[in-house]
């Protein structure tokens, strides 16, 4: 029988958690629900009315992983009262996507996934990810009829040459696959370091890896080094902030600077909700 526990939290939706651009190895469910990969484990998530149903885990294994996975220890609450404060912009983006929350993710993992994400559309970095991991990862367990692998290891795309690295999905971006691989594995690196870095020198330390821009940067950094000061900007973002905030065509480093000083500590969850609200309403487009 299918292990599973039933909780229920406030700013909790899988539906705005998992399509907000953080994350790419979380799956819809025809039901629904979201079936995702982290850390080795498998977990599908659903929610029902107020519940929140979490399945193929156990309470040990919730408390000791995924309660800090989904940042569950935060009060969300307090961020958006926060963020709506004489905005009337994010008043409406927090109230749209009022279930998000940031998770806490593999900065490993999110430094491969952001490289294959430079310009490229999400179903196909979430396959690229999907078809790295079934190549390279190890196999975890065979749930409801499908078979979940971790994501690779560095030194498992150094296995073969760099063209093997080319799945559907990754294109020119294998070489920057490869060449961060070897840069991993022959300078034994521990992006965890990096935590105790400020933001600028963070930036700096995942901008020597191939492939790595001040987008990407952003993004590993808000979504796996706790720099919830990060403000990634693409092109919802560029166009949400044009369209609302600054009213002409801006630089993008203009637009970064500008939210960073606007939202401050809050600006990697005012990224997320004003990212979701912009995709979805197509803001600009």
């Amino acid at each position: 029988m299918e292990k599973k526990i039933i909780k229920r939290f406030k700013d909790f939706d899988p539906v705005h958690i998992f399509e907000c651009g953080q994350c790419f190895r979380w799956v819809r469910q025809e039901d629904g629900s979201f079936t995702g990969v982290a850390g080795g484990k498998v977990l599908n998530v659903k929610k029902e009315g107020e519940d929140i149903i979490f399945s193929n885990t156990d309470e040990e294994e919730f408390q000791n992983f995924w309660r800090n996975y989904f940042d569950l220890d935060t009060d969300y609450g307090k961020i958006k009262e926060e963020l709506r404060k004489n905005d009337s912009v994010m008043d409406e983006a927090v109230d749209f996507g009022q279930g998000i929350r940031i998770l806490k993710q593999d900065p490993w993992e999110m430094l491969i996934s952001f490289i294959i994400s430079a310009n490229n559309r999400i179903p196909m970095i979430m396959r690229g990810v999907k078809l790295l991991s079934e190549k390279y990862g190890e196999f975890i367990c065979d749930f409801r009829g499908e078979k979940y692998y971790s994501f690779p290891a560095p030194e498992k795309f150094l296995s073969g040459e760099i063209s093997d690295i080319r799945v559907s999905g990754i294109g020119f971006r294998d070489k920057y696959i490869y060449n961060t691989a070897s840069k991993f594995v022959d300078e034994k690196i521990d992006l965890d370091l990096l935590r105790n870095k400020d933001f600028d020198d963070m930036k700096k330390g995942l901008m020597q890896f191939s492939g790595v821009g001040p987008k990407v940067s952003n993004c590993i950094a808000l979504f796996s080094l706790d720099a919830l000061d990060a403000f990634p900007v693409d092109t919802w973002v560029k166009k949400v902030m044009e369209y609302f905030y600054l009213h002409e065509d801006t630089d993008l480093k203009v637009i970064e600077d500008f939210s960073r000083k606007k939202f401050g500590k809050l600006s990697g969850y005012a990224q997320q909700y004003l990212f979701y609200y912009a995709r979805e309403k197509k803001i600009g487009k």
